[in-house]
């Protein structure tokens, strides 16, 4: 398989070392000092891109890479808000393809796929409080994470007593407190850290007044996030369309 890289930074350089091991060729790297190379004809003959960019950057980038017809595969956030309706328009109606995740690790997949059956189970237990946490390396611009939203949007999914997840405390680098930690009963509370080079750690905790019930992802390295990008880009290869984890782990 030919795949084009867009953004070459520490998660662009392992993702580019898995697919190799995996046996596909790299054809076009593009990073910020060569924009032109989305109008090469070496981008424009890979089978799929995998771009992890800014927030900023990605829609763009999107654009760019379908301008060529060229298939993508997509872990930079922030970007839905504004234009999630646009991308999935182009999808589903103009012959597109994305594949667009918050996080493409396995373990993280499973761990969802946890979080969303425990969240059913609790939907019963309205004893329990939920509240979430994530910590994060400090280079990381957005707060609370993309992970973190989408479990925290797959709970408000499950649990009747929950209709929306807020920001909670923030844990600045420097070790600042700012932020509510209190919340309304409706509100689901996302806390965030940010301390060194922390690859993602996120926490969801179930508490009542007689125990507590907790579940965490502890990444070791982002060697798993880089290597479910390429497992994705192979299934984006041969599938079209709007696609998630969801379509790749039948959990």
């Amino acid at each position: 398989m030919k795949i084009a890289l867009i953004g070459y930074g520490k998660m662009g350089k392992m993702i580019e070392q898995i697919a190799k091991d995996r046996g596909h060729e790299i054809v076009s790297i593009i990073d910020i000092n060569n924009q032109e190379d989305f109008d090469s004809p070496a981008f424009a003959s890979a089978d799929v891109a995998i771009e992890f960019t800014a927030p900023q950057a990605a829609y763009g980038n999107y654009l760019k890479a379908f301008k060529h017809n060229v298939k993508v595969v997509s872990g930079s956030t922030g970007w839905m808000a504004e234009h999630g309706d646009e991308v999935k328009k182009m999808c589903t109606e103009g012959g597109q393809t994305l594949f667009w995740a918050s996080n493409f690790s396995v373990g993280v997949a499973i761990f969802s796929a946890v979080n969303r059956y425990l969240a059913k189970i609790m939907n019963n237990y309205p004893q329990y409080d939920v509240r979430m946490s994530e910590t994060h390396h400090i280079h990381k611009l957005d707060a609370p994470s993309g992970t973190a939203i989408t479990l925290a949007e797959e709970i408000v999914e499950n649990l009747d007593r929950k209709d929306k997840w807020v920001k909670g405390t923030l844990i600045n680098p420097e070790g600042e407190l700012s932020g509510e930690e209190k919340c309304a009963d409706n509100e689901l509370a996302i806390d965030s850290i940010r301390r060194e080079e922390v690859p993602g750690i996120h926490t969801i905790t179930y508490d009542s007044e007689a125990d507590k019930i907790t579940i965490t992802h502890d990444a070791h390295s982002r060697k798993g996030f880089a290597l479910g990008a390429v497992l994705a880009a192979e299934y984006t290869a041969q599938h079209s369309g709007l696609l998630t984890t969801s379509d790749l782990f039948k959990f």
